[in-house]
C-alpha cells in the first residue's frame, strides 16, 4: 500500500523540526497506528532520505545529523511571487481554518538557498499594503480543496450548513464555482432539495462530502461572479432602494459594484436597485456619484439625502 502524500510529508515535516520522534508521537499526530508509521518510515527511506530509527529506552525516529532537504530552486522572480501570495492572503484574510500561511512561509524558506531566502525573509518583514487587513472568514482547506475537485469532475456534494440565522440544514447540492470576495469564501451552486440555484458562505459549510451520481450541468453561459455578485446585492437587509441615475448605464457600472447594487440601463439614465441596512450610509452613497438622480423608495431616504444636505451646507 502506498503512503498518503500528504502524511509523508506532515510525517517529514515532524522529523524536521524535532531532533528525535517517538513511535507514539508519530502515531498520535498522524492519527495512525504503530505499524503504518513503520511503513511510513520506509516509504520515505525509499526516497533516499535518510532517516534513522533508535531502539530501546528514550529511542524513536531521527533525520541523520547533517541532512537538509535539496535548496528550492526558484528564480528571483518567482521567491517574490511566492512570498508575496503568501503575505496577500494573510492581509486580505484568505488564510484557512488551520492559518498556514506561517507553516508554508517556514517550509518554503527552508529550502530556499541561504542568499535567496534572506531577500525573502527582508521582503516578508518589509512588505506594506495601503489597504487596511480585511477580516476574513476562516474555511477549512479540506473543504475547499472538496468543493474545487467535485467542480472539475462534475460531482454533486453533500454538506451541513449553518444560515445566518443559525438554523443547521443538509443540502444536497450541484457545485458550480468559488468566489472570494472581502475575504469570504462564497460557491454557486444548484440546490437539489430547493429545485434553485443558490449561494452559499463556505465558512458555514461542514461535513462535506461527495455524493453520489453526477452533478446538473450550469446554466448556459453562466456566470459564477456574476451570480454571486447578484447575491450578495440582494441580501435581505432592512430597506429597498430604488433610485435612477442621470448617468449612462456604461458609467454606472464603474461607480456601483456589482455586489452593491443591481443596475439596468434606461438609456441615458440607470436604474439602481440595492438592499441596505442604513439610508444615511445611502445617501453618502448616492452624493458620492457626483451626478442628479431620482429617489423612487423609500420615502425616508429623501430625509436621509436632506440632512446629508444640510450638514454639507453648514460647512462651506
Amino acid at each position: 500500500m502506498v503512503a498518503p502524500t500528504s502524511r509523508l510529508l506532515e510525517l517529514l515535516e515532524l522529523l524536521q523540526t524535532q531532533p528525535l520522534a517517538t513511535g507514539r508521537e508519530i502515531a498520535d499526530r498522524l492519527g495512525i497506528d504503530r505499524r503504518t508509521v513503520r511503513r511510513y518510515i520506509t516509504a520515505l527511506q525509499a526516497l533516499d532520505i535518510p532517516v534513522e530509527g533508535q531502539r530501546g529506552v528514550g529511542g524513536g525516529y531521527r533525520i541523520r545529523p547533517g541532512y537538509r532537504l535539496p535548496p528550492l530552486m526558484l528564480t528571483d522572480d518567482e521567491a517574490v511571487v511566492v512570498a508575496l501570495g503568501l503575505v496577500a492572503a494573510r492581509h486580505l484574510g484568505l488564510d484557512t481554518e488551520s492559518q498556514p500561511v506561517d507553516g508554508a512561509s517556514t517550509k518554503i524558506r527552508r529550502v530556499l538557498p541561504e542568499a535567496l531566502r534572506r531577500q525573502v525573509e527582508a521582503l516578508e518583514t518589509n512588505l506594506g499594503f495601503t489597504s487596511p487587513p480585511t477580516a476574513g472568514a476562516p474555511v477549512a482547506g479540506a473543504t475547499v480543496l472538496l468543493l474545487a475537485d467535485a467542480i472539475r469532475r462534475r460531482r454533486r456534494v453533500r454538506v451541513g450548513y449553518r444560515s445566518f440565522e443559525g438554523a443547521e440544514t443538509s443540502r444536497d447540492i450541484s457545485p458550480f464555482g468559488l468566489v472570494i470576495h472581502h475575504g469570504r469564501w462564497y460557491l454557486a451552486a444548484f440546490d437539489h432539495g430547493r429545485d434553485d440555484m443558490r449561494t452559499f458562505r463556505i465558512d458555514r459549510m461542514h461535513d462535506a462530502k461527495v455524493g453520489d451520481g453526477p452533478a446538473v450541468s450550469p446554466p448556459e453561459g453562466f456566470d459564477v461572479v456574476a451570480h454571486v455578485s447578484r447575491s450578495l446585492a440582494r441580501v435581505p437587509w432592512r430597506w429597498e432602494v430604488e433610485v435612477l441615475l442621470e448617468l449612462p448605464f456604461e458609467h454606472a457600472v464603474h461607480r456601483l459594484p456589482a455586489t452593491l447594487a443591481e443596475l439596468t440601463d434606461q438609456g441615458e439614465q440607470t436604474l439602481v436597485r440595492m438592499r441596505v441596512s442604513s439610508l444615511d450610509w445611502t445617501a453618502r452613497k448616492l452624493a458620492g456619484l457626483d451626478c442628479p438622480f431620482t429617489i423612487g423608495r423609500p420615502d425616508e431616504l429623501r430625509e436621509s439625502v436632506r440632512e446629508l444636505s444640510s450638514r454639507l451646507a453648514a460647512c462651506v
